[in-house]
């Protein structure tokens, strides 16, 4: 089993990626950028530039992925990376959010399949990358992927990733894995999966869904409530209390290093705190009080309360 670490708008840039990578990286096969910005001028500009350096990627097997719905715009930025060494790039058609599928991109672009056939004859046309494509399986109704699947189907993708909710759905409630199990062997691309998988219990089911034919899994949410699920999934051993502090504390002082103020680290350790939480459901009150802590002396003592009750595993 392929195990990529899914990109996370805000999160998963090159300073978390770093940090993974050296703490939890054994088993992880991929890394995904959040998805990068296309600009009329430029190949890759502003932050989304920083995130790509291949000098803050050092021995990451990195895709980047972009986010248009303009098949010139995608080529051009294409081109921009592959300028830097990138083998892969990575279409974004699954972020469903209003600023972004309100516009037509992201699980917008799903909604116009004919659009949306254009456009990846375009850029497929071109023939000079590998193109991997990220999807939901539709806007409204989960027999959308019906149709869609056909569309795919016609063009060389690297590889189809499946994240099985429909835009409307967000993250909530439960993946369609019926329609995943449904449309799997009906891909004439290779498949990967993405959507909840938080336990080897999961990775089950998956594998008995699809026959034991599955070759890759997409893992984000997962993966931020325990950095160590890849090593847990592959059969090793659990989390231990100082191997989290120690990787808080390197993506902590590397953000101290980036950011121009106290404030800024807070907010971002804040919000990877907002899924790293999740796996302490013991600790309401505690986190509670770190989402709203003032300063960074705050907040480690809130942290160590919240995993004080962990356990160092051998």
């Amino acid at each position: 089993m392929r195990y990529y670490l899914a990109p996370m708008e805000g999160i998963t840039g090159y300073i978390f990626r770093n940090a993974l990578h050296d703490h939890f990286g054994e088993g992880i096969d991929k890394y995904y950028t959040p998805f990068l910005v296309v600009h009329e001028k430029i190949a890759v500009g502003g932050r989304d530039l920083k995130d790509v350096l291949p000098a803050h990627n050092v021995g990451i097997n990195l895709v980047p992925q972009i986010l248009t719905n303009d098949a010139d715009g995608f080529l051009r930025t294409a081109e921009g990376l592959a300028e830097f060494g990138y083998k892969e790039v990575n279409l974004n058609l699954g972020c469903p959010s209003k600023t972004v599928a309100g516009k037509g991109r992201g699980s917008g672009f799903l909604a116009d399949t004919e659009k949306l056939d254009d456009f990846l004859y375009r850029i497929f046309e071109d023939g000079r990358f590998n193109i991997s494509v990220k999807t939901r399986i539709g806007v409204t109704d989960p027999e959308e992927f019906g149709e869609l699947i056909g569309i795919f189907n016609k063009y060389p993708i690297r590889e189809l990733i499946i994240h099985p909710r429909v835009r409307y759905e967000y993250y909530k409630g439960k993946p369609h894995r019926d329609i995943f199990y449904k449309y799997f062997d009906t891909s004439a691309n290779p498949v990967c999966y993405n959507g909840d998988i938080f336990s080897k219990e999961d990775m089950e089911e998956l594998k008995e869904g699809t026959g034991g034919r599955l070759g890759a899994v997409m893992i984000g949410r997962g993966i931020l409530m325990d950095p160590s699920l890849i090593r847990t999934l592959s059969g090793g051993k659990a989390l231990s209390r100082s191997e989290i502090m120690s990787f808080l504390d390197r993506i902590r002082d590397d953000l101290l290093r980036e950011m121009s103020s106290e404030k800024q680290v807070l907010m971002k350790l804040k919000e990877l705190w907002g899924y790293l939480g999740n796996g302490f459901p013991g600790r309401k009150k505690e986190l509670k009080q770190l989402l709203k802590c003032g300063s960074l002396n705050e907040l480690k003592m809130l942290q160590m309360q919240i995993l004080g009750d962990m356990k160092e595993v051998s």
